[in-house]
């Protein structure tokens, strides 16, 4: 299973790598174009606008379909994405490319995460799974920004674009190798019965409830990060390795979190990660070098890095095994209509109370909010 799985990530990795990066380069773009602070929030909720609509349906298709055809379709659209940003340097246009790849890395996800949480065989596999599989969006986090930045610099924003355009094609490498797994049957649908019906589940509203606390501070990083840097006057590379330096600290602990889940258990690291996510989160207004909002950022790597593979492997313990699919689509499409919102509400927080009032305030919201996985140590499969 390991080499599958390796082959599973490495075209996550490639797929990843091109939202990440574009993440980068769209809102420096667009401030070197003159846009505010609120322009680039309502840019960056584009990302996620596509993954509302799109999440549910992706998920159902995943659970009749299989992977490899969502995977093809999250090449393409990536491709366009960028190819397009290559000739079109507008900021309707990178609003568009932020629509297609952030669309495209939603419906990938719900596909990688259902096929990997099949091709396990028992709890610690999962967890081992999941944890592996979270590294390919952290090493992705870091590759995307960072060459970006570099090239940007060194060559242009059209080199970069050049670049985000190539990548995707090397994710079909990895897949097209992969053995269809038998698609389940789905449950007969009752009269009325709808996705929603799965938050009937209380253990997986709590999830979906820390997974949203949690992305919600993944977002305001990913936010304020390049407005710091650009009113600061630190580089686009320096930007670049600074939220690389993130990147690398959630991949790192990733490694290691196999060994740390044998002596925790999902929900212990879930509330740990959360309350110490708070404690960073409160003390990055307070730093100002470029070096310290590195340490900030891979502190902040490391306590967020911790959530997903726990959360993953708790959503496939309490939901049914036929409509998995279906669940992560409910989570996807969730999670996105918030960051729908938020960026465009970080950059009104920002402007009216300003960025240290926006990291106190979601330092208070998530520390406070740590009480939601302390609750699901209630769950008698989770420890």
């Amino acid at each position: 299973m390991k080499r599958k799985l390796f082959r599973l990530i490495a075209s996550q990795i490639c797929l990843h790598s091109c939202m990440t990066g574009l993440r980068l380069a769209a809102p420096l773009l667009a401030l070197r174009l003159g846009y505010g602070a609120a322009q680039v929030g309502m840019m960056l909720a584009f990302f996620s606008i596509s993954q509302v609509f799109l999440a549910l349906p992706a998920g159902r298709y995943a659970d009749r379909h299989g992977m490899k055809p969502l995977i093809a379709m999250g090449v393409a659209m990536s491709t366009l994405a960028t190819g397009l940003a290559v000739f079109f340097q507008v900021y309707p246009m990178l609003c568009l490319a932020a629509l297609l790849t952030g669309g495209a890395t939603g419906i990938t996800t719900i596909a990688l995460q259902r096929h990997v949480g099949r091709m396990t065989q028992d709890h610690d596999e999962l967890k081992l799974a999941f944890s592996w599989l979270s590294i390919g969006p952290a090493i992705s986090n870091f590759i995307g920004p960072f060459c970006v930045g570099l090239l940007i610099d060194h060559s242009g924003f059209t080199s970069a674009f050049v670049f985000l355009t190539v990548i995707p094609f090397f994710a079909w490498i990895g897949i097209r190798s992969q053995v269809r797994l038998e698609p389940m049957e789905p449950e007969p649908i009752a009269q009325g019965q709808r996705s929603w019906d799965l938050l009937k589940i209380p253990m997986l509203r709590r999830l979906l409830c820390v997974n949203w606390f949690m992305s919600s501070c993944w977002d305001v990083h990913t936010f304020v990060v390049p407005l710091l840097g650009h009113e600061r006057g630190i580089s686009a590379s320096a930007i670049g390795t600074i939220m690389g330096g993130f990147a690398i600290a959630a991949a790192l602990i990733r490694m290691v979190l196999p060994v740390i889940a044998q002596k925790l258990t999902e929900w212990q690291i879930m509330t740990i990660a959360m309350l110490m996510t708070g404690v960073v989160m409160g003390l990055y207004p307070l730093v100002s070098s470029a070096w310290m909002m590195g340490l900030c950022s891979v502190a902040l790597g490391v306590f967020l890095g911790c959530v997903q593979p726990m959360l993953m492997s708790t959503m496939h313990q309490i939901t049914p095994s036929r409509r998995q699919g279906e669940a992560l689509g409910v989570r996807l499409m969730m999670v996105n209509a918030s960051s729908v919102f938020m960026p465009m509400l970080f950059g009104l927080a920002g402007a009216s109370i300003g960025v240290s009032g926006l990291f106190w305030c979601v330092s208070a919201v998530v520390t406070a909010g740590s009480r939601l996985a302390w609750g699901l140590r209630g769950d008698k499969n989770l420890g």
